[in-house]
């Protein structure tokens, strides 16, 4: 037993070691301008996908289940099989639009949309706050198993309150520092890689301790299995329904590596060349491999020596502690405190970014009295991990007796999965739109909800069992856990099989009904394009005529922009963007240049409040002068006429009323193109028909001329065969 002061004081210690590491690292960019951001650093950074779940609850799920547990890595490992397909396609997505998180890459895609975004928001607060929970409760409970609670006056609450509070300033403190969620993180993951490599560590050194201390290694762990009669720890089949559960762990696991929102920002987000992507692809599977090495060892030495299975949670603690090791205990404690703090400081800044961008902001936005809130949105975010992590410790307090670990693991992850239709589907599916992504997300959101977090409730006591007995309304067939009476299946393969039904179906069938307006259709075709190799981002000066004076252009966007940046930041942005763009220095610009500046503003606002939000706030504050405007309008009637071959009118382009001179304009000036191609298209296809008679007419007289000439030969040769005749008669 250590005493409570021992192990604040050590794990203070350990968490002021990483974040000077991280301070280091930052100092290093500023004065070097560069960190550690090779292959190494950014495939080790994933390693964040194991966290107390594995740490922890890996052992007890084996000590139950078996060599099922590794159904949860199969998958996984198999997800990262497809990365240079999938991966990197998001990567070079990301580099074009800013994409901060796995909401904005997901409502970019489908048109910028505000409610698509808003409700992936919404699914990962609700489906991951549990799985933060999930990271408290390990940690709290691993604290009190190796400190002297006897001695100590701080219960549960008490020490999960201290640690939760320590858990806001260090996500504060590492992740939620500055507003621009997309350049600033290099510190921070370089403190999560030593961070993974402790946890792995701590992991592999009690699995040798136990497998070569404890025990005289495998062969040794194995013999004693079958003779004390725990052979189902080596089994791949030790519970009912194993295939099934082996194929939706597989399932969860797959799309979870790349969906859970923590995920998606060291794997996306954090990325600076795609190329590291190839090293991950092995490196990281081979980190999965090595960490699940020891899991078996652990869980059957647990057993073997007599430990209670309902305790095989915390056997990698145990066992150490039990053979007197403190040395080793206290390791395996950082270990697991590793995994969870990871996990819990990077999904809640990401949560934080995510809930600021596409639920508060919009809300500010539509409120005009909350508009003085908007320069604060980084103190915001602060609240926010505040609440999140909050929430997080109420929930580990009311439902941490209801789950073990696996259990709320697996809830979270079917929640995430509810975002791989509209994900790989964007990615792979040009004719996926907005209302089939959102119909798809709704409708498998609501299916977990009833067929995962009703049954909890009810079980928790918060609601009445007759709704799991006899269904909704008395409906048999709309019982929770036997969905459509499809029973025997377990709940969380009977929630994947509804959840993606559903989703999927929604997704595809309203994609196929809903036709897109012309908007959409080029942000889609724009967002496709953008996941091929990255192209060059330097703009090309234009020679057309500069008469825009570009000081008004810059003190229109520093307004903006210091609506959600501070004042050095917009300073530092507006010249990087006049140096990209070849104008510094100069006093006016061409309205094609004028086009490429607003885009890269854009470009940079949406680094900080996500791609939705910052196209909602050009086309809010944005605004072309007449002249601006009619220059845009000829600009887009000479594309056409280009793009067509043919001399078209552009007298509906001029039309537009004054209240579309603003950023806005271009989707006005894209509907008109939009009649004018449909119009075109029709000449084309009556003009084709005209060809097709034409040519039907000229085989008729072509027929025809035949036939004539023929009957012209057979006339002169009856001609000649009469006078023949004739002359025979006569002679």
């Amino acid at each position: 037993m250590f005493s409570s002061l021992t192990v604040i004081l050590t794990v203070t210690l350990y968490m002021a070691v990483l974040f000077g590491i991280a301070q280091l690292v930052e100092r290093r960019i500023e004065s070097r301008g560069e960190g550690f951001k090779g292959p190494w650093i950014y495939a080790l950074s994933l390693a964040v996908y194991h966290t107390s779940w594995t740490f922890y609850g890996s052992v007890g799920f084996a000590a139950s289940s078996g060599l099922l547990f590794f159904g949860v890595y199969a998958g996984s490992i198999l997800g990262v099989a497809f990365w240079w397909i999938t991966l990197r396609r998001m990567v070079f997505a990301k580099e074009t639009f800013r994409i901060t998180s796995i909401a904005d890459f997901i409502s970019t895609r489908y048109n910028r949309s505000e409610s698509i975004a808003a409700l992936v928001t919404l699914i990962a607060l609700v489906g991951v706050l549990p799985y933060i929970a999930l990271q408290l409760k390990a940690v709290v409970s691993s604290f009190q198993l190796i400190t002297d609670n006897e001695s100590s006056a701080m219960g549960w609450g008490l020490s999960g309150l201290l640690i939760t509070l320590f858990m806001v300033a260090f996500t504060i403190m590492f992740g939620v520092r500055r507003l621009d969620p997309t350049e600033r993180h290099q510190g921070m993951i370089t403190a999560l890689v030593v961070e993974c490599l402790v946890k792995l560590v701590a992991f592999m050194a009690v699995g040798l301790f136990v497998s070569y201390s404890l025990f005289n290694g495998f062969d040794d762990i194995t013999t004693r299995l079958f003779d004390q009669g725990y052979s189902r720890v080596i089994s791949f089949s030790a519970t009912d329904n194993s295939g099934t559960m082996w194929l939706t762990l597989i399932i969860l696991s797959f799309a979870a590596v790349q969906n859970l929102p923590r995920q998606f920002h060291v794997a996306v987000v954090e990325n600076a060349n795609h190329q590291h992507i190839k090293t991950a692809m092995w490196l990281f599977p081979l980190y999965i491999l090595l960490i699940n090495l020891f899991v078996v060892p652990i869980a059957a030495g647990g057993l073997l020596l007599g430990l209670p299975e309902s305790s095989a949670d915390f056997y990698v603690l145990l066992l150490p502690q039990m053979a007197g090791n403190n040395g080793l205990t206290l390791l395996a404690f950082i270990g697991g405190f590793s995994a969870a703090t990871g996990m819990i400081i990077i999904t809640t800044m990401t949560l934080s970014t995510m809930a600021s961008n596409h639920l508060i902001l919009p809300l500010l936005e539509r409120v005009p009295t909350a508009g003085f809130l908007k320069p604060y949105l980084l103190q915001i975010r602060w609240l926010l991990v505040t609440f999140i992590l909050l929430g997080s410790y109420g929930f580990a307090i009311e439902f941490g007796d209801s789950y073990i670990l696996v259990a709320i693991g697996l809830i979270s992850f079917v929640a995430v999965l509810q975002f791989s239709p509209a994900l790989l589907g964007g990615i792979f599916w040009s004719r996926g739109n907005s209302m089939g992504a959102f119909s798809g997300l709704l409708a498998g959101f609501l299916i977990w909800g009833y067929t995962l977090i009703i049954p909890a409730f009810v079980k928790h006591g918060w609601m009445s069992d007759s709704i799991l007995d006899n269904g909704l309304f008395g409906i048999s067939i709309l019982r929770p856990e036997a969905l459509f009476g499809l029973d025997g299946l377990g709940s969380i393969p009977h929630s994947v099989f509804w959840t993606m039904l559903f989703n999927i179906g929604f997704y595809i069938a309203s994609s196929l009904l809903y036709s897109p307006h012309k908007g959409e259709r080029t942000q889609a075709t724009e967002f496709l394009c953008a996941m091929t190799p990255a192209p060059s981002k330097r703009a090309r000066p234009t020679g057309l005529d500069r008469y825009i004076a570009l000081d008004d252009k810059l003190n229109e966007a520093q307004t903006l922009l210091e609506g959600y940046l501070n004042s050095d930041k917009t300073l530092e942005a507006l010249k990087r963007i006049t140096e990209d763009l070849q104008v510094a220095g100069k006093s006016h610009i061409a309205i094609i240049e004028l086009l490429e500046f607003h885009r890269m503003v854009e470009h940079v606002l949406a680094g900080s409040i996500g791609s939705a939000s910052a196209h909602k706030a050009m086309e809010s504050n944005i605004r072309y002068n007449s002249r601006e405007a009619a220059d845009l309008k000829a600009l887009y009637s000479h594309l056409v006429v280009e793009l067509n071959q043919q001399q078209v009118s552009g007298h509906e382009l001029l039309e537009q009323p004054e209240s579309t001179q603003s950023y806005g304009l271009v989707n006005n000036l894209q509907t008109k193109i939009k009649k004018l191609e449909q119009k075109l298209t029709l000449r084309d296809k009556e003009l084709e028909q005209l060809e097709i008679k034409l040519e039907s007419r000229y085989q008729e007289i072509f027929r025809y001329r035949l036939d004539a000439q023929k009957t012209r030969q057979e006339n002169e040769k009856l001609k000649l065969q009469i006078e023949k005749n004739l002359n025979i008669e006569t002679d």
